[in-house]
């Protein structure tokens, strides 16, 4: 399989945190965002909405959408799981992943473009969304703190996916200077040991 990828891009690195969690051997091509290479027709050929991730399977189906990649990873490799194994596990795992998806990742996102403008040649960034984006960010942390103060992992016990969505949120908010402060000390322990797993260096 092959991963169409981007280095600095959050949703690239939570299928590569994923991918080196279960231990899974790919091909990596690396795309410049910048330059307009997911525009380009050979990849847009392979996913429409000409964003990355994509993973191309060796049948030469192509996955695109970050969430529908990672849970094909790990139910098609089965040593371990990400997304629980119980009924009650995963709809608590899925709860949370889509709570980090929507609270943290996405102002995250909309956060760094539209204050830096880097992709002001393909839309029309508005710096002050990107300053309520990352307000929203911010609204999201005593949340989080409040579930980390009494639990090792986002969604519980056990480490999983909302855990590798969170953690890329979070480091990419660092971009547009939005940090998690020393008032949320249950989530610096997370973090952490987030840093401690080899997955985060992916």
């Amino acid at each position: 399989m092959k991963l169409y990828d981007n280095p600095h891009a959050p949703n690239p690195r939570r299928v590569r945190m994923v991918l080196a969690e279960k231990g899974i051997e790919y091909d990596r091509e690396e795309l410049d965002l910048g330059a307009g290479d997911n525009l380009k027709e050979d990849f847009s050929a392979k996913n429409p909405f000409a964003k990355v991730p994509v993973l191309e399977l060796d049948d030469g189906l192509c996955l695109s959408e970050t969430s529908a990649i990672c849970r094909y990873l790990d139910e098609t490799h089965t040593d371990s799981t990400l997304y629980g194994q119980t009924p009650k596990e995963r709809a608590l795992i899925d709860m949370w992943e889509k709570r980090m998806e929507s609270m943290l990742l996405y102002p995250a996102l909309l956060a760094f473009q539209h204050i830096t403008g880097f992709f002001k040649d393909r839309m029309t960034p508005v710096e002050d969304f990107g300053k309520e984006s990352a307000k929203n960010f911010l609204k999201a942390l005593p949340v989080l703190e409040a579930q980390l103060k009494n639990n090792e992992w986002i969604a519980g016990s056990d480490f999983t996916i909302a855990d590798i969505t969170a953690v890329c949120a979070v480091d990419f908010a660092r971009i547009v200077k939005v940090r998690v402060g020393d008032e949320y000390p249950s989530v610096q322990r997370w973090y952490a040991a987030m840093k401690a797993r080899p997955s985060y260096a992916a």
